[in-house]
């Protein structure tokens, strides 16, 4: 009893503890995800580095780091700074939308009597408008302490990686054989995903801007930049954005341009769109769509912008512990 006692108070005060920290330090979660999946890409260039080349871990720690700089952080910033530059010299024709808008808000009263600016409807959109401009400004506001926090975890995780993988590879509460298991699993879904997904987001918005030129939406390149944004929103995807255009365009007269912009994204950016994820995740992870999407949903609500990589990593997870659990446990009495 005394032994149990011991053991079962040291597991309460770990999870105790553990607790506390994690919610103390949850806003800089995202921070340690970005450090995450960055040391799972350029680990095999820490190890070529440190073990081929014999260099010394701190020398081949900021070499990385400089990488990262060099081909992310710079980049990120630059493309948001150039979408705030575009957001401000963007022009539409407001006027004629304005006309347009009436036009068939009164319609719309004149032939059911719903009046679609009572003031339920306008308090109902306002609140939506409000909390949307509040995620953005939240996200883009955390974009600097996040990639600080990012690189100086990725550091640390570089100079100390061979014990911080022995340290956590030993923690595991698995055989020899299902260890390797879960860490090929978190691997290759890290990969598929940070990969996978920014490589298709770029792909999206390059289809996209020759759609939105040809049919003169204003500002092309910027809703390009936002059609690949776009791409992480699971299901709806970058219909965010061309179906509006769509409506904008029709609702300023443009109906052919309306009729051409609408086929064009669903005939050629939707199925280009179904092409890549496929291939992608055939090449980089055999992963079901269901296990994506969803991940992705369950992601999004519980880390954020990180979480279209560690959604569907949990999902993932979840059921490779089932099938060890089945493996281990069930299949064995059979």
């Amino acid at each position: 009893m005394k032994e149990k006692y011991f053991n079962y108070s040291l597991v309460a005060l770990i999870f105790f503890s553990g607790y506390l920290i994690v919610s103390g330090l949850w806003s800089f979660v995202n921070g340690l995800l970005g450090a995450f999946t960055l040391y799972v890409l350029v680990r095999g260039q820490m190890i070529y580095l440190t073990e081929r080349r014999k260099m010394r871990h701190v020398t081949a720690a900021v070499l990385i780091i400089l990488e990262v700089f060099v081909c992310l952080l710079v980049p990120v910033y630059f493309v948001v700074w150039l979408l705030v530059g575009r957001i401000q010299d963007v022009s539409v024709d407001i006027s004629q939308l304005i006309a347009t808008v009436q036009h068939f808000i009164s319609l719309v009263q004149e032939k059911t009597g719903y009046d679609l600016l009572s003031t339920g409807n306008i308090e109902t959109a306002t609140g939506y408008m409000t909390r949307g401009v509040q995620f953005v400004i939240g996200q883009v506001g955390s974009l600097a302490v996040t990639s600080v926090v990012m690189v100086f975890l990725l550091y640390f995780m570089l100079i100390s990686s061979k014990d911080i993988e022995r340290y956590v590879y030993r923690l595991l509460p698995f055989t020899e054989n299902n260890k390797h298991a879960v860490t090929g699993e978190i691997r290759s879904m890290v990969r598929s995903n940070a990969i996978g997904i920014p490589l298709l987001a770029v792909i999206q918005g390059l289809v996209a801007v020759p759609g939105y030129w040809m049919t003169s939406v204003p500002s092309p390149f910027l809703f390009g930049i936002l059609t690949a944004f776009a791409t992480i929103v699971p299901i709806l995807g970058t219909g965010i954005v061309w179906v509006p255009l769509v409506a904008y365009l029709a609702l300023t007269g443009n109906w052919i341009a309306a009729g051409i912009l609408a086929a064009y994204c669903a005939i050629i950016l939707v199925n280009i769109d179904n092409v890549i994820r496929f291939v992608l995740q055939k090449k980089l992870a055999d992963t079901h769509p269901l296990i994506t999407v969803f991940g992705v949903v369950l992601g999004l609500r519980l880390f954020g912008f990180w979480g279209v990589i560690f959604g569907p990593l949990l999902m993932s997870m979840f059921f490779l512990l089932v099938n060890i659990f089945k493996r281990e446990y069930l299949d064995g009495e059979e």
